[in-house]
C-alpha cells in the first residue's frame, strides 16, 4: 500500500488521519497554520478542520497543508437540535461551502451571537460579573463566542478550578449555560451538508449521555435525514464500546469517521491522538465517492 494510502477497512491499526479538530477560527487555541504544523509534526497525512459553524480558517489551513505535506479537507461542526438535545454534525466538504450551507452558516453565526448573550446572563447569575466581556477576552478575537470561552472565563475568575468542572457544573448538556433554542433541527443541517456536495457525519455519538436504545434512535433519525457517516472513535474510548457502536453503524449502513476533537495543547488530547479503531465490518468514511478525490481514490465504475 502506498505511503499515504488509507485502508478500505479498519484492521485495528492507528491511522495518520484526524477528521475533527478546531482552531482559533472557533474555540480552538491554535491558529489554522499552527494546527496544521502540529499535525505534520505528529506524522498526520490527512486532516479536516471542523470549526464550530464556520469555515473561516479553512483556506489558511489548506495553504499551510501544501507547505507541510498534509492533505486538508474543508469541514465544519454544525450545531443542531434533536429531541431537545444539543447535537453536533460534522460536515466534510470537499467542494467547500455552497448552496444552502452558505446561508445556513450565516444563520448559525447570528444564532451564536444571540446565544452568547443568553449564556452571559446566566453566568452572571452564578457570579461571573461582566461575563460577555470576560468571555470575549478569553476568545481573543471578534469570532462568535462558544461555551469554552465562558468556561475559560470561569476558570480565570477562579469560580471553578478547571474547564472540566466548568462544563460539569455550569455549561454541559442540561446545565444553565446549555442554550440550544436557537439551533435548527438535525435534519436541516444534514440537508445543508448534502446540498454542498459534502458528507454528513454524526459527531461523537457516545458523548451525549444516551442509552444504547436512545443512541440507536438518534442514528436512525440521522440516517433517515440523509446522514452518511458517524464518528466511530472520538478521542480515547473503551474498545468494547467502540465495537458495540460499530455494530450500530453497520446495522444502518453508516460509514465510520474518526477524530480527536482537538481544541488546545496541553490537555489529554493532541492532533491525531485517539484510540485505534478495532477491526470492524464498517467501512471508513473516506471510501465515500464524494471524498474520493480528496483521499486519492479512484471513483467506482458506473
Amino acid at each position: 500500500m502506498p505511503m499515504n494510502a488509507l485502508p478500505e477497512r479498519f484492521e485495528g491499526e492507528a491511522l495518520s488521519i484526524d477528521l475533527h479538530m478546531h482552531s482559533t477560527a472557533s474555540d480552538g487555541a491554535l491558529s489554522p497554520e499552527a494546527l496544521v504544523e502540529a499535525c505534520a509534526a505528529r506524522g498526520l497525512t490527512h486532516m479536516a478542520l471542523t470549526d464550530h459553524d464556520t469555515v473561516a480558517g479553512v483556506e489558511r489551513a489548506r495553504a499551510a497543508g501544501e507547505r507541510h505535506g498534509v492533505v486538508v479537507l474543508p469541514g465544519t461542526e454544525l450545531s443542531c437540535q434533536w429531541r431537545g438535545l444539543n447535537i453536533h454534525v460534522v460536515g466534510l466538504l470537499p467542494a467547500g461551502v455552497q448552496g444552502e450551507l452558505a446561508v445556513g452558516l450565516e444563520h448559525q453565526a447570528e444564532a451564536r451571537e444571540r446565544r452568547a448573550v443568553q449564556i452571559a446572563a446566566r453566568m452572571e447569575r452564578i457570579g461571573l460579573a461582566n461575563a460577555l466581556e470576560r468571555a470575549r477576552e478569553q476568545a481573543g478575537s471578534d469570532r462568535p463566542l462558544g461555551r469554552p470561552d465562558f468556561a475559560r472565563a470561569l476558570v480565570a475568575a477562579e469560580l471553578v478550578p478547571d474547564m472540566a468542572t466548568a462544563f460539569r457544573r455550569h455549561l454541559g448538556n442540561g446545565k444553565a449555560g446549555d442554550i440550544k433554542a436557537h439551533w435548527p433541527p438535525l435534519s436541516t443541517v444534514v440537508a445543508w451538508v448534502l446540498d454542498a456536495g459534502g458528507v454528513a457525519a454524526l459527531a461523537h455519538p457516545l458523548r451525549y449521555g444516551l442509552t444504547r436504545r436512545k443512541r440507536g434512535q438518534l442514528l436512525d433519525d440521522f440516517h433517515a435525514a440523509g446522514g452518511q457517516a458517524s464518528e466511530l472513535v472520538s478521542g480515547f474510548q473503551n474498545p468494547d464500546v467502540t465495537r458495540d457502536l460499530a455494530r450500530q453503524l453497520d446495522e444502518r449502513g453508516l460509514l465510520a469517521s474518526l477524530g480527536s476533537d482537538f481544541h488546545f495543547p496541553g490537555g489529554h488530547l493532541a492532533p491525531g491522538s485517539m484510540t485505534a479503531v478495532p477491526r470492524t465490518a464498517v467501512a471508513p468514511v473516506w471510501t465515500h465517492p464524494r471524498l474520493a478525490a480528496t483521499f486519492g481514490r479512484s471513483m467506482p465504475a458506473a
